[in-house]
């Protein structure tokens, strides 16, 4: 016989019964916050110490990784292994892209008579003070700075030659102004009275001096006041007067990386900035600056540079198409 006074306590499955004499019945235990609470301090900081402990046996001791750091260690090759395929293969394309700006330059842009892109501007003004700052403490940082670098270096530069192709684009398009820009007529027809070629392009001896010297045109001989007339549409660039050189000249733009000088002028009938066709009369040949002779000295400058104005002429135009071309400049 139990006491009064005394519960008898028994188990079922997860709950907890204690027999209750004055009610003659067992009575389910509910356990108190208070067990639980003093139970997981008890038992935290104790697992806590054998994760440790483990942790430090498995990894100081036995000198052995955690699955995590494996895992970690191989994304970390892996992204290094990217990192060094993404700057080969940028490597290659900047190659490419070279490629790209060499034909640029020397053929598309040349053949429309564009000035060339210089390489300072192609190379979108890298170089000098570091950009990468805050990749400079990261681990394989020289990677990450080469990496960053080479990217922006291949993306600004294709802007540029993207703008360029644009440019391009847009001048073919113009074709037609292309061809009554290139000055491709004689300043003054063949059968003007006293015709003649008297001064050939290239290096010959100076009629004025005797010496060797670089002429950077040719000479065309004419009766004094003959129409001197322009050999291509443009804009009138300049109008000077040299007394031991060029004279009285006419300077003339036509765009596309083309200009004309008329040198030794008696008169000019033009002015600057004014807008001017082919066979378009401009001034009345004569004799002024360093000449021996009535004659006007012509020269073709393409891209800066004096070219041989022979090169340009139509050689099959009939002289009643070029008096055509005279006339069609006169509207």
């Amino acid at each position: 016989m139990l006491s009064d006074n005394v519960f008898t306590t028994l188990m079922a499955g997860k709950r907890k019964y204690k027999y209750n004499p004055e009610t003659l019945s067992y009575e389910l235990q509910r356990t108190s916050l208070r067990y639980y609470l003093v139970r997981a301090l008890v038992i935290l900081p104790i697992s806590l110490l054998v994760a440790l402990g483990y942790y430090m046996v498995y990894t100081e001791g036995l000198k052995l990784k955690t699955p995590r750091t494996v895992r970690l260690e191989r994304e970390f090759e892996n992204a290094l292994s990217s990192l060094e395929l993404l700057n080969k293969q940028m490597a290659q394309s900047e190659k490419k892209l070279e490629n790209l700006q060499l034909r640029d330059n020397n053929i598309y842009r040349n053949i429309f008579g564009m000035e060339q892109i210089p390489s300072e501007v192609r190379d979108a003004g890298f170089g000098g003070s570091n950009r990468y700052p805050y990749l400079e403490y990261a681990q394989n940082s020289s990677l990450l700075m080469t990496t960053a670098l080479n990217f922006d270096k291949i993306m600004k530069k294709a802007y540029i030659q993207s703008k360029s192709f644009d440019d391009v684009e847009r001048v073919a398009g113009q074709v037609g102004e292309v061809a009554k820009c290139i000055p491709s007529i004689l300043p003054i027809p063949e059968d003007t009275r006293n015709f003649r070629w008297s001064g050939g392009f290239g290096y010959r001896k100076d009629p004025v001096y005797g010496d060797i010297r670089m002429h950077d045109g040719i000479d065309l001989t004419g009766a004094p006041n003959s129409p001197v007339y322009a050999t291509g549409d443009g804009q009138v660039e300049a109008i000077k007067y040299e007394y031991n050189g060029y004279g009285r000249y006419i300077l003339v733009d036509h765009g596309f990386g083309y200009k004309t000088r008329y040198a030794h002028l008696n008169k000019t009938i033009v002015y600057e900035g004014q807008l001017i066709k082919r066979g378009e009369q401009i001034g009345l040949l004569g004799s002024t600056g360093k000449s021996t002779g009535h004659h006007v000295h012509y020269e073709v400058i393409y891209m800066g540079r004096a070219v041989n104005p022979y090169n340009y002429f139509n050689n099959n135009i009939a002289t009643d198409d070029y008096h055509a071309v005279i006339l069609g400049g006169r509207q």
